[in-house]
């Protein structure tokens, strides 16, 4: 998405270099070095936040639609039964949820007071398949790869067949507020995306699969409040957001 846009704004904007930071670095440090004046990174992408978003400039166009709102779960094998008549927010109180310690998206599940559970993310497996939590929601862009990395060691773990949870969850590109023409920049050549089709193109040729394998349209879905959400999300504009055709919403 970043490249692209870059490459769609060359002709108004000029040559460009882009390149991952060499350091491998916590998310705290690496927001702390986007604010810093040096700013050795002056681009992340990260879920959007009304305290990010005060204190950066932010592009609102969800990088991946929205995509990453979307959670299918991880679960024991031997537990699908007890998702089979899980229909409502209250229903899901019943289950305990396995986060990362810290996630952003932990107090969207706080707030809706499901039970959840927080450890170091390479634990959340293991812990799971000795029945520490009953499911560990993820990304529809990341379950398959990950159930494929697990299985050998985990064989008991596989994909809820009927859930769909999602939360407005976007992904945004952001800036030191210092550097207002490189936001501008990137922010044209995304709106230019979005324009001639190629953002939608990226989108799919990175997350079709997953959607189709995980068969989103005829799964229950239940809607989560964020209450990290800014009051300015572009949540009416279609244009920017994933939504699986001809399903049923449940709250």
């Amino acid at each position: 998405m970043l490249t692209t846009a870059l490459e769609k704004t060359r002709p108004a904007f000029g040559a460009y270099t882009c390149q991952p930071s060499q350091r491998q670095v916590p998310k705290k440090r690496v927001i702390a070095e986007l604010a810093s004046d040096d700013r050795s990174i002056n681009v992340l992408w990260n879920p959007g936040s009304a305290k990010l978003e005060q204190d950066f400039l932010t592009i609102k166009i969800p990088l991946r639609k929205g995509l990453l709102g979307y959670r299918v779960m991880l679960i024991r094998k031997d537990k699908q039964a007890m998702f089979e008549n899980v229909r409502t927010l209250q229903d899901l109180k019943t289950i305990r949820f396995g986060q990362g310690t810290g996630w952003i998206d932990n107090t969207i599940f706080q707030h809706q007071d499901l039970p959840l559970v927080e450890a170091p993310y390479p634990q959340l497996f293991a812990m799971l398949d000795a029945d520490r939590f009953d499911a560990f929601p993820r990304g529809v862009g990341e379950i398959l790869d990950e159930l494929e990395m697990q299985k050998e060691k985990f064989p008991n773990l596989t994909i809820e067949k009927n859930l769909l949870l999602y939360y407005p969850f976007p992904y945004y590109f952001f800036f030191n507020k210092k550097d207002a023409a490189l936001k501008h920049r990137v922010e044209t050549g995304l709106k230019m995306m979005l324009k001639d089709g190629s953002f939608d193109a990226i989108f799919l040729k990175y997350h079709q699969q997953a959607i189709q394998k995980l068969d989103l349209r005829n799964r229950r879905m239940i809607t989560l409040t964020n209450p990290d959400l800014a009051p300015d999300t572009p949540l009416n504009d279609i244009r920017l957001w994933y939504k699986p055709p001809g399903m049923s919403v449940t709250r």
